[in-house]
C-alpha cells in the first residue's frame, strides 16, 4: 500500500490513501502492525481509474481486496472484490445500480427504503 499513501502524478486521481489500525481505537495515535482498513475522500467524479489501478497491482492475497465505495447519489456502500483479477461489484440485497450519467460508476440504490 505505500505507493497509495503518497501523491503520484501519473495516476488519473491523485488523493491518497490512509491507514485505520489499531492505533485510532486505542488512542495510540501512532501506527500498529495490523491495519484493518485504508481509507481515501474524492471530492466529486475525481477517481476515475482507481479499481483499474487497485486492479493492476500485485496484491499478496488478492482474494482479501475489498473496495467499498459511495458516491454523493448512493443510498449505501458498494461492494467489490477481487474475482479472476479483476475488482468486481458484489451484489447487496436490497440494492440496485443504475446507470446515471454524472457518476462513474452509476447510482446504488436501496429498494426498501422508504421515499419520503
Amino acid at each position: 500500500m505505500d505507493p497509495l499513501t503518497l501523491p503520484d502524478d501519473s495516476r488519473e486521481w491523485h488523493q491518497c490513501f490512509t491507514r485505520i489500525d489499531a492505533g485510532m481505537f486505542e488512542g495510540s495515535r501512532g501506527p500498529t502492525d495490523e491495519c484493518y482498513a485504508w481509507v481515501i475522500q474524492f471530492i466529486r467524479r475525481n477517481w476515475t481509474g482507481l479499481l483499474t489501478h487497485l486492479e493492476s497491482l500485485p496484491w499478496p492475497n488478492p482474494h482479501s481486496v475489498q473496495v467499498l465505495t459511495r458516491d454523493e447519489d448512493d443510498d449505501c456502500f458498494g461492494l467489490w472484490m477481487m474475482y479472476d483479477g479483476r475488482l468486481t461489484e458484489v451484489p447487496l440485497p436490497r440494492t440496485t445500480r443504475e446507470p446515471f450519467s454524472d457518476t462513474i460508476l452509476g447510482v446504488l440504490t436501496r429498494t426498501d427504503r422508504v421515499v419520503e
